[in-house]
Formats: structure tokens, sequence, C-alpha cells
């Protein structure tokens, strides 16, 4: 049995759906895929009733018994509550990211009081880009709790599973819109506004994904620096009024509105700084050439790269020249139907 949670792009509205704004995000066709058997270990080893961890695209493989799982839930969640005081910045929390999905594992054990019978191997690899803006770390806390719930034939609601997923996210980002794990949960293309969640039809336009590079900076600490920015009732209004332009063009279908709702977003991207000035160069290239681009996950405030970019236009040729003038790679959008789901 496999579990497989996809990844996400966010067409609009990132960052300001933390502060209560909408945002349209997208599955796509990346995954975080989890495995989880049961130990095939001697009942004499010490290991055969501990939680293996194999987390090959992070080249880790380790044990752990259920003590030592609950005292690294508690170290992190520590450090979690130092950040919320401002001792801590968000990116030391979690000491290495391989203990995300240990975190979320244990977690989710906690909160639905489980106990297990015997030892498990959990197996996770994924092709979504790590802090590149395709909610790779959501894709990986899904895929664990899921594969879990599934090893011990659970009856859990969607929404049960959100809400455990929610506090592991944190760890991750520190404060979270729950954008990212709805999407991964439900797949398809959502429209969301605080509690409001619509479905809404894949994209039909011809649009690329430009991969960047990994941004120096985290998700969370991306989050910590705008701030301020979204103090600004206006600037919170613009980026709604964009979004809600984005979803009409979406609805209609229409390829114009489309691309200006892309553009307008990308401005507002760069007046909050979270466009490296390389990046900047590539997307006025881009919409030199007739198309429109944005990045589409938190960005970076420092550093060249900043992951994922969205690029809408009607000539691959063209994307792919211009990708290759800078070093990155592009690949079409595909989008995902199916939510979080067993193979």
């Amino acid at each position: 049995m496999k579990v497989y949670a996809p990844g996400k792009l966010i067409l609009s509205g990132e960052h300001a759906v933390i502060y209560g704004r909408p945002a349209l995000a997208m599955a796509v066709n990346r995954y975080a895929v989890a495995t989880i058997t049961r130990s095939v270990l001697s009942r004499l080893d010490e290991r055969a009733r501990s939680i293996t961890f194999d987390l090959s695209d992070l080249a880790h493989r380790g044990h752990l018994n259920l003590d030592a799982i609950r005292h690294l839930k508690n170290r992190i969640k520590r450090k979690y509550y130092k950040f919320i005081r401002g001792d801590f910045s968000i990116r030391d929390v979690l000491h290495k990211p391989f203990e995300l999905a240990q975190f979320a594992f244990s977690i989710f054990v906690e909160s639905l009081n489980l106990s297990l019978p015997h030892g498990v191997h959990i197996h996770i690899q994924s092709d979504i880009p790590m802090g590149c803006g395709m909610g790779s770390s959501a894709a990986t806390i899904l895929s664990v709790m899921h594969a879990v719930s599934n090893h011990l034939q659970l009856t859990l609601s969607s929404e049960s599973l959100f809400q455990i997923a929610l506090e592991a996210e944190k760890m991750q980002h520190g404060f979270s819109s729950g954008l990212d794990l709805r999407t991964s949960l439900q797949g398809g293309c959502l429209y969301m506004h605080g509690q409001d969640i619509k479905a809404r039809s894949l994209p039909l336009f011809s649009m690329y994904l430009v991969n960047t590079g990994t941004p120096i900076t985290s998700t969370g600490q991306c989050i910590e620096k705008v701030t301020n920015h979204f103090k600004s009732q206006q600037l919170a209004d613009e980026f709604a009024a964009v979004t809600d332009a984005m979803d009409e063009a979406l609805q209609q279908q229409s390829w114009n509105n489309m691309q200006a709702a892309i553009r307008d977003n990308y401005e507002l991207l760069v007046k909050i700084g979270v466009v490296p000035e390389r990046v900047q160069r590539f997307i006025t290239d881009i919409a030199a050439a007739g198309g429109a681009a944005k990045i589409c996950g938190a960005g970076a405030v420092a550093g060249d790269s900043a992951g994922a970019v969205l690029i809408a236009h009607d000539d691959y040729q063209v994307v792919s020249a211009l990708a290759m003038r800078y070093g990155y790679t592009v690949a079409p959008i595909v989008g995902e139907t199916r939510g979080v789901h067993v193979v």
C-alpha cells in the first residue's frame, strides 16, 4: 500500500492568505509517497518495536522507539513556543528536515491516543522540490498521517486529518493558512477565503513551471519578513482584488484576463520584497516575449533563487529558450484532480 499526497501551486494569494485574504491554488502531479510496513525484525532485536524512518530523498534512515519519538515531539514543541514568543526564528524549530516526518507521526499518534502493537517501517519518497513553494511539507505530513491511518485501519474524517496535520505544518512554517494542506488533501483547484473553500475547474491554459532553485531563506523566514507589509489594509486589499480577478478569469477561462492577473500579482510580490532581482529579470524577459509570470510560493528575501515560477505563455519553445538562458528547468503544469489517495 502506498499513499500519494500531491504537491501544489498557489496561483494567487501567497502571503496574503495568511492574513485572511483569498487565494487560489491547484494540486499538481508531483507527490510525496509514504509506505508503511510491519517490522520484520526479530523479536529479540531491540528495534523490533521501534519506528524506522527511511527518507531516501533526504538520505536519512533511523530507528526511534515511541519514547524517543515523544521526546523529539516535545522538544520541537518547546522550540515552537519560543518562536511564538519571539525568542527563536522558525528555522530553529526543526533541527533537520527529516524531523518533520517524525513529528507528524508522533503528533498523529498522540492526538488519536494510538498504540502500536508492533514496530513499523515508514518509507517516504518525494519528487516535490523542497523549499520551492510546491507544498512539499504539507504533502509529506499528509502522506505519513494517511499511511498510518490506513495501516491501522482507522476511520478518520478528512477534517480531523486536516486539523492534526495543521499542527505539524506550523512547525515548518510558523504560521499556516492551511491552503497547502487543503489542496493536497482535496486535489483539484481551490478558491479559499478564510473558512470558505470552493472547488474550481483546473486551468485549461498553456502554463509552465520553472524552478529557479531552492531559496536560501525558508517559507517561515519569508513570512516573518513580510509581516509589516500586511499591516497596510490597502496592500492586503490589492492582493485580494488580484486573486478575485484571477478567479474570474479562471471561471471564464479567459486567457488575456488570466495573464493580466498574473502580471498584477507579480508586481505586488515585488512590492513586498520576495522576488530576487535575478528572478525579476527573468520574469521581465517572459513579459517582453508576450507571456506573464510570477513566483507561486513564498519566494525569497535573500539570494538569487525563488523556487517555483508560474508562466502563462502559448509557446513552449520560447519559454524553454528563456529558461535555458538562465539555467532554469521548465516543465508543463499538469493538474491533479485527486487529493491524498491510496494506490
